[in-house]
């Protein structure tokens, strides 16, 4: 709550500033991107959206903003013809008169509303953003354009979004897990079901298919102590303990599982934290404030990353589900000790490869390119949750840890880390050749 005034505060202030000379209001401070994108994250937290579908999530919301954007942006242009599907939109001659980077907001709070299970709860937000700009000087009439701008934008994209397939995946067959050596097999203490099975299936944005970069098969499985499988990946599982204090503290910095649970006697409950694109998006917000970003450019830049978190799960999730790799917690309890527990609770999905490898390294690239090779930042994304900041060096430097922090934490084998570094890098490499003219 405490946030939310310093925010409006801070709107009604920049924007009386420009009215006091009858001038007309300047643009909202990128900054309210960023706040967007925030509270659909509170929301992803209290619904517990499972990570591929929370990045589906931020790319939609975020390419309605940046559609209108695009409009008043030269470096800018629309995404037709860049994205998979994506439409020609064109603006109503009706609709005149608005203030883009109002409506680009209120498009961002319009479409997020409708697609999160508890997205009606924006609506509060949103109401106190138009009131806001009334007090500070807008003219009722640029209100209201620059909201009916954003609920047409807002239902083009929509319409995007529900031709994705994602609505039809409930229909195909029940996903049952396998009952054979080196299968995948839901985890204590939950034991939750397999989270997305189906992902493969969603449209992806800018892939070819999901299996454009399709990795290199997992190292076999083998339950003989001699094996590779054995000696070089399930031994150094097992002996990464962790208790070397930095390995904890990375482990559990970049833990970012929605479905931990705690138990407490018969009960299991949730722990709240936040999915691990919805931590880049974060860092996107870091990074683009502490370098000045315009609001174009903020827009642009968080569109991207989301873009490339959402390819970068698709392309995940398909080697996922084909390998069905089983999880460190089940192979060293099945062959080396009944009672090993991870420092980590293990997520609710097969291994190989490492998600957070995947899309980290995606998203690092991509904020690369946008930013520089070597833009320090302090990430203070999770300290509302408890966690301690950390400064990187570079994008990419946290990227590498970020992927690490899975081994620490006894819930990846190193080669799905390691690919999945490499899978990554390869969609975040993709998505920016592919929208190159967004620059």
């Amino acid at each position: 709550m405490k946030a939310k005034h310093v925010l409006l505060s801070l709107l009604t202030i920049l924007l009386a500033g420009g009215c006091r000379e009858r001038t007309p209001p300047p643009p909202l401070p990128p900054v309210l991107i960023s706040g967007v994108l925030n509270r659909m994250t509170e929301l992803m937290v209290h619904d517990v959206t499972n990570p591929p579908l929370a990045a589906r999530f931020f790319a939609y919301a975020c390419l309605a903003g940046y559609e209108i954007t695009a409009e008043q942006d030269s470096s800018s242009p629309s995404m037709y013809g860049v994205l998979n599907d994506y439409p020609l939109i064109q603006r109503p001659d009706t609709i005149n008169g608005y203030a883009y980077t109002l409506a680009a907001v209120t498009a961002m709070l319009e479409t997020a509303g409708k697609l999160q299970p508890s997205g009606h709860l924006l609506k509060t937000y949103e109401q106190q953003l138009l009131d806001s700009c009334r007090k500070a000087g807008y003219p009722e009439e640029v209100v209201q354009a620059s909201l009916a701008y954003a609920v047409f934008i807002s239902r083009k994209i929509l319409a995007y979004a529900k031709a994705d397939g994602y609505n039809k995946l409930s229909n195909l067959p029940r996903y049952a897990p396998e009952h054979s050596a080196g299968a995948w097999y839901p985890t204590p203490p939950a034991y939750i079901s397999a989270v997305e099975p189906e992902f493969r299936h969603v449209r992806p944005f800018t892939l070819d298919s999901p299996q454009q970069f399709k990795p290199v098969p997992p190292v076999p499985y083998s339950a003989a102590k001699n094996s590779a499988f054995y000696q070089h990946y399930l031994l150094n599982n097992y002996r990464e303990d962790g208790s070397d204090s930095i390995h904890r503290e990375i482990a559990g910095f970049w833990d970012c599982n929605p479905f931990a649970v705690e138990d407490e006697g018969h009960l299991s409950v949730g722990l709240k934290k936040i999915s691990p694109g919805a931590h880049w998006i974060g860092i996107a917000g870091i990074a683009c404030a502490r370098s000045g970003q315009s609001f174009a450019s903020t827009m642009r830049i968080n569109t991207l990353v989301a873009v490339g978190l959402t390819d970068s799960f698709i392309a995940c999730w398909d080697e996922k589900y084909r390998s069905n790799r089983i999880r460190p917690e089940t192979a060293i309890r099945d062959l080396i000790d009944t009672k090993w527990k991870p420092l980590l609770q293990t997520p609710p999905f097969p291994e190989y490869l490492s998600g957070h490898s995947c899309i980290s390294a995606t998203a690092a690239t991509i904020l690369t390119a946008s930013l520089g090779d070597h833009f320090s930042f302090r990430d203070t994304v999770e300290m509302k949750y408890g966690l301690v900041p950390r400064v990187f060096p570079s994008f990419q430097d946290a990227a590498v840890e970020a992927g690490m922090s899975r081994f620490y934490g006894g819930i990846h084998f190193m080669d799905a880390i390691d690919n999945g570094r490499a899978q990554g890098l390869a969609v975040g490499n993709w998505v920016l050749k592919a929208t190159q003219h967004t620059k």
